[in-house]
């Protein structure tokens, strides 16, 4: 008992104690720093002469790139090495299936018109109405079939 007298009569005095530091601390002024004097006239900017000329030359433009077309850009995805072929190593390992498929000629090496033919072979197969156009729900059959895998290894 004595302990929880003593330490509530020390917590009581820490107390006080921090109101009248805070409270001494509260009269005093803080003096207010005065901004720096201006500079002189002397260091501003040189004047241009009247024959100088107003704006300078152009910059040079740069060059354009021709922009790929969304086959050539995931084509490009795969080929890491940039030989303009994609190996079998160069494609996800989950993909030797399909990659067993675009590879017509067989040669383990998948040039950009396989590439080309079977996509074009699987545009013609989504476009039902054949108007040369895929509507959404054509769209979405391009994609690929999804295996269900086992939720568990039981």
């Amino acid at each position: 008992m004595r302990k929880l007298l003593a330490g509530a009569g020390i917590a009581l005095l820490m107390v006080s104690g921090g109101l009248w530091f805070w409270q001494s601390q509260a009269g005093t002024e803080v003096p207010i720093p005065q901004p720096p004097p201006a500079l002189p006239q002397q260091l501003s900017l040189p004047e241009p002469d009247a024959s100088a000329p107003k704006f300078g030359p152009a910059p040079p433009t740069p060059p354009q790139a021709p922009k790929a077309s969304r086959e050539e850009q995931r084509f490009n995805r795969y080929d890491r090495n940039r030989d303009d072929l994609v190996s079998r190593l160069e494609m996800m390992s989950s993909r030797t299936k399909d990659f067993k498929k675009l590879d017509k000629d067989g040669n383990n090496l998948l040039t950009f018109e396989e590439w080309a033919a079977a996509t074009g072979e699987r545009f013609a197969k989504a476009d039902a109405d054949r108007d040369r156009l895929l509507t959404r729900k054509e769209f979405s059959s391009t994609r690929p079939k999804r295996e269900v895998k086992p939720r568990c290894r039981c």
